[in-house]
């Protein structure tokens, strides 16, 4: 591997050395590639592809083929980052066995070098196995979107005293069962930057406050391509949606004008070959 390679011992590195981690999620190989050459620490292909890329209300109807198809493709994109694929609603949940299978997959069939899983005090079992099993794991708490049911929505998580004290004991669970790292999601500040402090893995945050030691987003939210929702924690650093749309607008325009094609758009041949036809 280059020198310059991120990987799950640099997320411990980068910790030690108090640098922060960025990641973004990725879900085809023209991003991967765009995201790898900016520089990005990590690769996220989020189960969120549901919503960005496949148009579902949530994430719950992902499967592990959709996953797997879309992490074979950031794969061939990427060189630098850690990629890491999302394990979708059900891949993790009836089995320990079919938790450590599935995980392999994303190894094996999807290029990937890492899984995510959500989840504290339940999953702790399958984390283990599949740590076991050679591959790492990065944990995931607060806002989990595949508990959107049972949290009755997309709802900030432990602002209570008994809320936030069982996100952190599921932290420490799920350190203590070789997690290399954990996303925070939708969790006070403050509560993200108590959790950091008392583990020795890196905390990832997204809608918890700077006090993580690395934050992810999702790649259309940065880029203001998903127009569906736009959550408080999102910050817009490029409108590209408003910019691709105007593009469209420009193209069809002048389509049906006759402006485009131009000469310089199109290829050409000998006045004289086409006299003989």
């Amino acid at each position: 591997m280059a020198a310059d390679k991120f990987t799950v011992q640099s997320f411990r590195a980068a910790k030690a050395e108090k640098r922060p981690i960025s990641m973004l999620t990725a879900y085809d190989y023209t991003t991967a590639c765009l995201l790898d050459e900016a520089g990005v620490d990590s690769i996220l292909v989020g189960d969120s592809l549901g919503m960005v890329m496949l148009g579902y209300e949530n994430t719950l109807r992902v499967t592990m083929d959709e996953m797997i198809h879309h992490t074979r493709a950031v794969a061939r994109g990427t060189r630098k980052a850690l990629l890491i694929g999302d394990m979708p609603f059900l891949s993790y949940h009836v089995s320990v066995e079919e938790a450590v299978r599935n995980a392999g997959r994303f190894i094996q069939d999807g290029g990937a070098e890492a899984v995510k899983l959500e989840g504290g005090a339940a999953v702790v079992e399958k984390v283990r196995a599949i740590v076991k099993a050679q591959i790492p794991v990065l944990g995931h708490l607060g806002l989990t979107p595949q508990s959107v049911n049972v949290f009755g929505g997309f709802k900030v998580q432990g602002k209570d005293v008994a809320a936030a004290r069982n996100l952190l004991d599921d932290a420490l669970l799920l350190q203590d069962a070789g997690a290399f790292g954990i996303v925070l999601e939708c969790v006070p500040d403050t509560l993200a930057g108590l959790i950091r402090q008392r583990l020795d893995i890196p905390t990832i945050g997204i809608g918890a406050g700077p006090d993580c030691d690395g934050q992810v987003l999702v790649i259309q939210d940065l880029l203001g391509l998903y127009r569906r929702m736009r959550p408080k924690f999102v910050k817009t650093y490029a409108d590209l949606g408003d910019a691709a749309v105007a593009a469209v607008k420009n193209y069809v325009q002048e389509v049906a004008q006759g402006q485009f094609p131009a000469a310089e758009h199109s290829f050409h041949m000998d006045a004289r070959l086409l006299e003989q036809l």
